[in-house]
């Protein structure tokens, strides 16, 4: 059972840095929010949660009836529940280990990491149920991890190296509690996004942030799981988006545009030809040159 301080208004923020993450262009999510959201529309899904800006933006906003979140990745899931469910042990861990770390040299620091990262594959590798280690080794390996970056090999095993954070905030305990808090009332799934059809009905604004499409052959970084969203994954989104929007539901949907690299590529803009197509503009490298990092476009995709 949970025992936290109350905090009244706290303002949320993700617990983790994830690729693709969606705080650059929240001001422009934020803008296709329906305008009856908390009132017609008392539900929120989000079926590619992620490190979840746009889901703690709706927490911070919203007093809604019920949420639904899921993601595919599931240490991902076990930190969310384990902040929600486990939130006393979680800081417990995290400051243990945020107290251990933050003192050491580099020599020390870089043994510490990676033993800490052989234990976090070693709960995949045999398949350990031990959400409450799982997720706090996921947050400080996400903390402390080279440019934040969450990325498995191809048997789903972390393989990002130590970063030269000098000092990394590896428990944010108000942020955490915050986070428990107004997790109480989400129901948070392990699962493909199809799943969430059961929850979705006209009362519900979903809000859809898949894999986005490469715009290049070098940049398809795909790999916060071990599986992959191709064209055809693509396609089958869009069905699905079609699904529940013929159940009355609000639905947007985020993802890359294909002519920022190829002016006559057309897949979003055939694929969503009945919807509403906003190219927004975002920071993103388009390659793997990093010196290609600049400003382009994006799409936000809604059927309203």
């Amino acid at each position: 059972m949970k025992s936290t301080p109350i905090i009244v208004n706290k303002r949320i923020k993700p617990f983790v840095k994830w690729a693709g993450g969606k705080g650059q262009l929240l001001k422009e999510i934020q803008s296709t929010y329906p305008e009856q959201l908390g009132k017609k529309y008392t539900k929120y899904a989000e079926p590619f949660v992620g490190g979840g800006a746009v889901l703690f933006d709706i927490l911070n906003k919203y007093d809604l009836e019920s949420i639904y979140i899921s993601d595919i990745n599931k240490e991902l899931i076990t930190t969310y529940r384990a902040i929600r469910d486990n939130i006393n042990e979680l800081i417990a861990l995290l400051s243990l280990m945020q107290n251990e770390y933050l003192p050491k040299g580099t020599p020390e620091r870089k043994e510490y990491y990676y033993a800490i990262r052989d234990k976090y594959n070693s709960l995949i590798i045999d398949n350990i149920d031990d959400g409450l280690h799982c997720a706090a080794y996921f947050i400080f390996l996400n903390k402390t991890c080279f440019n934040g970056l969450y990325r498995v090999n191809r048997k789903g095993l972390f393989n990002v190296p130590i970063g030269a954070y000098k000092n990394p905030l590896i428990c944010d305990k108000e942020n955490l509690i915050g986070i428990s808090q107004k997790l109480n009332r989400v129901k948070i799934e392990c699962a493909d996004y199809k799943k969430s059809s059961d929850f979705i009905d006209d009362k519900t604004f979903v809000y859809f942030d898949p894999p986005y499409r490469p715009l290049t052959d070098t940049a398809s970084f795909t790999a916060y799981t071990e599986n992959l969203f191709d064209d055809e994954a693509q396609r089958e989104l869009a069905e699905y988006v079609d699904a529940v929007s013929k159940k009355g539901a609000m639905v947007v949907v985020s993802n890359s545009d294909p002519k920022n690299s190829n002016t006559k590529d057309d897949f979003f803009d055939t694929l969503y030809s009945s919807l509403n197509i906003k190219r927004v503009k975002a920071n993103r490298m388009i390659n793997c040159n990093s010196e290609a990092r600049g400003r382009i476009n994006e799409l936000l995709i809604a059927n309203f």
